[in-house]
């Protein structure tokens, strides 16, 4: 049973603000059965998330998704007799299992760059990677809770954070409800007079949960519409495009970040396919070479082929200087939070009754000796080839990106949030750093990268618990506890997730003669060999080639491609191990049979960005005409970093985010014609609004939409052949999918998904506002 003491009044962070179970309330929150069940969701979504950012690229937040479900299984238990969870359980539960998605995205990201770049793939490598990467974006979060999610409640939004914090408080158990704060129940008696139930908020969720699901479904594993229509410009516009990927989880995402940030998104996309892609094509139209770094003429590009040459790094570099604005701008911040932090030594002495629950954290002790036993587990792990300056910078590229990850997230939200393009950044600063000192040539990849993997994790992982530490601040959690329970998930993830990655590729790895892939190619007399090994056993029967080889891992393209080659006693190479994970010899299955194949596009950029450097081969105007875009936009006014966004990401990205923020300002006028009446400040519209039903079905729709995702995968990379039957009835058969007419028809199921956001989002009613009277009103 949960405790209440009414007496007395404990400091509450964030000035007046009351969380829905108050400070003073005990009640069941860090048990056995959510920390076990919440790390267990975090291996099953962190698998998937893997699965999808090797395919795609991308991920989704796995916070709202795990609530849902631990609110789901929870009741279940109570069904048959066992305990139903308490709102401050299922925080954990989500907290721990939230984990895995941004370790996962990490590990996609960089890892498999070692193969593209020659390298060999090794499990002890992956596994400290995604292990010392997510327990430092934890550790470095924490001192950085009061000064980003306390002391900037107002400006910073976290979006999933906050509509997570509105699944849990409308799945809350009949215990939780008694025991809510004073607030809470009044808002849930308004509720009442106004006819309304307990249980409307949760229909609410769980209708989007479920539109958002089976529009999904329909779309991505039925293939019945077109999932990202696209227009393509001609003269005088030529190569101009616009597109959307018409998801109901991004859509969701924008209605919730609000019209503001998904304008600047969108205005950032427009300026990259609206006019630089464009630019890009009038000037090269008629160049008969290619333009560095691209490899074919500019003329023969598609748009798509235009962005990934040249925009992306354009993007790179604003978001590489848009964060450091960001950083610049929040020192006092920052500092005011460290201080704070510095605080808890001396509080260690203190009996905890004199500090607030809800304002409890793991003591700075024990964060920075944690810290410090990281960077000496990085510096000493023979696999990492991380050397002392290697360390150094992970440390201080660390603590800026989980610092820039953590104020991005919070303006836009973890699905938007562009952790890939701060592992450019970190990897242009490190190979430039590298590239001063002297440091080139291939020897020094793995160390960049390896840099590059710590702290792209950590600065997912960074976002991720500042989302979770949102959620618990709005409903009265207990931070310290929570921070446990992330490091308990973090490290349950990273455990698993390196293993499935080389699984992945594995399962995907062909054998291929050299005779077809590079005739007559030998080893040098001075080549190093990594070992011997034999062909597997899942190709040796088909190969039928029993022989011991020595494993020779090539780093040049010199006579044949870079990569491990098998090589006999005298040098020659017989077979050629393309890996699963962007191959390259994607049409050829090989001797060995069929294969499921990877492209890990995010993970191709980093091998180049890397090349390119300690190589001496990277477009730097490029990057600098995108550092200019971002001092630009700031000496306009405007947030550089939420406008870099848009210029990095596909503009598909950025369209429906831009759709959920027209939406949400629709409604917000709405709402202010409604209550014009009653004299409302601006907080007082915005908190109304934060609470209305269209807030809460955007939730479901982001829930639904990521599970489907999830289970599309799974169905994708387990039953490929029934998957690629309903692609071919798809593009022969279904108009809305293929045609001529495909890209506008695919529309028509994105316009009635949108309206119905509009037509529940715009039923806001006034939930116990003071009129001018200065009385309570409920219309």
């Amino acid at each position: 049973m949960a405790s209440t003491s009414n007496t007395g009044s404990d400091s509450i962070p964030g000035g007046d603000f009351q969380p829905y179970i108050p400070a003073q309330t005990a009640m069941r929150e860090f048990t056995l059965r959510a920390v076990v069940i919440g790390a267990l969701l975090g291996m099953v979504f962190g698998a998937s998330s893997l699965y999808l950012v090797l395919k795609v690229g991308l991920t989704v937040s796995a916070s709202i998704p795990v609530a849902v479900i631990s609110l789901a299984l929870f009741r279940m238990w109570s069904k048959f007799g066992g305990r139903d969870a308490t709102i401050l359980e299922n925080n954990i539960v989500q907290t721990a299992g939230s984990a895995g998605e941004s370790i996962a995205f990490g590990l996609g990201v960089t890892m498999p760059a070692i193969m593209i770049l020659g390298f060999d793939l090794e499990i002890t490598r992956v596994m400290l990677v995604g292990v010392l990467g997510g327990l430092l974006g934890i550790l470095m979060m924490i001192p950085l809770r009061r000064a980003l999610i306390v002391a900037q409640h107002g400006q910073l939004k976290y979006p999933e954070g906050t509509a997570c914090a509105q699944v849990l408080k409308a799945g809350a158990n009949a215990e939780s409800r008694a025991a809510a704060s004073v607030v809470a129940q009044a808002e849930a008696e308004a509720a009442a007079k106004r006819g309304a139930v307990a249980g409307v908020s949760a229909k609410t969720i769980f209708t989007g949960f479920g539109v958002g699901l089976a529009y999904k479904a329909m779309m991505s594993a039925f293939k019945l519409w077109k999932d990202t229509p696209e227009k393509i410009f001609g003269p005088p516009l030529k190569a101009g495009s616009i597109s959307a990927e018409i998801s109901p989880e991004l859509l969701g995402v924008g209605y919730i970040i609000g019209p503001r940030i998904s304008c600047i998104m969108m205005a950032g996309g427009a300026l990259s396919f609206l006019l630089l892609i464009p630019l890009i094509r009038f000037f090269g139209e008629g160049m008969t070479d290619p333009v560095a770094p691209g490899t074919i003429p500019i003329g023969r590009m598609s748009p798509g082929d235009i962005h990934g040459t040249y925009i992306l790094y354009i993007g790179a570099g604003a978001v590489a200087a848009g964060g450091i604005i960001s950083l610049l701008r929040s020192l006092p911040t920052i500092w005011h939070g460290l201080r704070a932090g510095l605080v808890d030594l001396r509080k260690a002495a203190v009996a905890h009754t004199q500090v607030s629950r809800t304002d409890r954290d793991l003591p700075m002790s024990f964060v920075s000796g944690g810290v410090v036993a990281l960077v000496l587990a990085i510096l000493f792990a023979r696999p990492l080839h991380m050397n002392l300056l290697g360390a150094i910078l992970i440390v201080i590229f660390g603590f800026l990106f989980v610092t820039v990850s953590s104020r991005l997230t919070g303006e836009i939200g973890s699905s938007s949030n562009p952790i890939s393009g701060m592992t450019v950044a970190t990897l242009l600063l490190t190979c430039l750093i590298f590239l001063i000192v002297g440091w080139t040539g291939g020897g020094y990849y793995v160390t960049a990268l390896s840099v590059g993997g710590i702290v792209c994790i950590a600065a997912s992982n960074g976002g991720t618990t500042s989302q979770d530490l949102k959620t618990g601040f709005l409903i009265g959690g207990t931070p310290r506890f929570q921070q446990i329970a992330i490091l308990v998930g973090a490290t349950a993830s990273a455990l698993v997730l390196g293993p499935i990655l080389l699984e992945l590729n594995s399962a995907g790895t062909a054998y291929l003669p050299v005779a077809k892939v590079a005739p007559g190619l030998h080893a040098p007399a001075d080549a190093e060999f990594a070992g011997s090994a034999t062909i597997p056993a899942r190709h040796a029967v088909t190969i039928q080639d029993t022989n011991t080889y020595r494993v020779w891992q090539k780093l040049d393209d010199a006579g044949g491609r870079q990569g491990k080659y098998l090589v006999d006693d005298s040098g020659a190479a017989v077979w050629y191990i393309d890996p699963g994970i962007n191959p390259a010899f994607k049409g050829e299955a090989g001797v060995g049979g069929g294969r499921t194949i990877f492209e890990a596009p995010k993970a191709m950029l980093m091998s180049y960005i890397i090349k390119g450097i300690l190589d001496a081969k990277l477009p730097w105007a490029l990057v600098l005409f995108g550092v200019m875009i971002s001092l630009v936009m700031e000496l306009c006014g405007v947030s550089s970093l939420a406008f870099a966004v848009g210029v990095y990401l596909p503009i598909s990205s950025s369209a429906p985010i831009f759709v959920g923020g027209l939406i949400r300002w629709l409604v917000d006028w709405r709402m202010r014609h409604q209550l014009r009446e009653h004299d409302l400040d601006e907080a007082t519209l915005a908190a109304e609004s934060d609470k209305s039903p269209g807030v809460l079905l955007a939730s479901g729709y982001i829930a639904g939409g990521a599970i489907a995702g999830i289970v599309i995968a799974f169905i994708a990379g387990a039953l490929p052949t029934v998957d690629g039957d309903i692609t071919d009835w798809a593009r022969t058969s279904n108009p809305l999918f293929a045609g001529p007419h495909a890209d506008w028809l695919s529309l028509l199921p994105f316009v009635a998904l949108t309206l119905f956001l509009y037509l529940v989002g715009r039923e806001v009613l006034l939930r116990n506002t003071p009129g001018r009277d200065g009385g309570s009103e409920a219309s």
